[in-house]
Parts: structure tokens; sequence; C-alpha cells
């Protein structure tokens, strides 16, 4: 599944990161590493960017970015 495809409130363990170059080094240096959980704080309108809580931070992804993060769905209350 893909990160780009995850609701609000949705929590998630990421798997990878199927893009190279600077975006992929980019998205790893913040975070997007196997095994580090986060949650979907908030879409915006349309084709926006994605609010993400990872690592104790919130930070703004764009569509394209999200659609290169591979994730497994996780099952739970969604963290305050």
């Amino acid at each position: 599944m893909l990160l780009s495809e995850l609701a609000p409130g949705a929590r998630f363990r990421v798997q990878g990161v199927t893009i190279g170059r600077e975006v992929g080094k980019r998205l790893a240096d913040m975070g997007f590493n196997n095994g580090v959980e986060g949650e979907v704080v908030r879409r915006l309108f349309l084709s926006g960017p994605m609010q993400v809580r990872i690592l104790g931070y919130n930070l703004l992804l764009r569509k394209s970015e999200a659609a290169a993060v591979e994730v497994q769905a996780e099952t739970g209350q969604p963290s305050p």
C-alpha cells in the first residue's frame, strides 16, 4: 500500500521508499526508513499535499512524494 492512499487518522509503518536520487534521500533523511511508524494527520483538497506525523514532528508531503513511500497500515487508536 502507498502512503498517498491512506485517509486522515490512519496509522502506518514504513516498508520502504521506491524513488531514488535526491527525493528518496531527502525522504530517508526525514525519517521514512523501514519500520518507522507514523500517522496521516490530514489531506488537503484535491491533489494537494498531505500532513504526516513521523518521529515526533509534522511535515507536508506532495502527493507524488507520498506515492513513493510503501507502507503497511496499522490498526488501533490514533495517537493524541
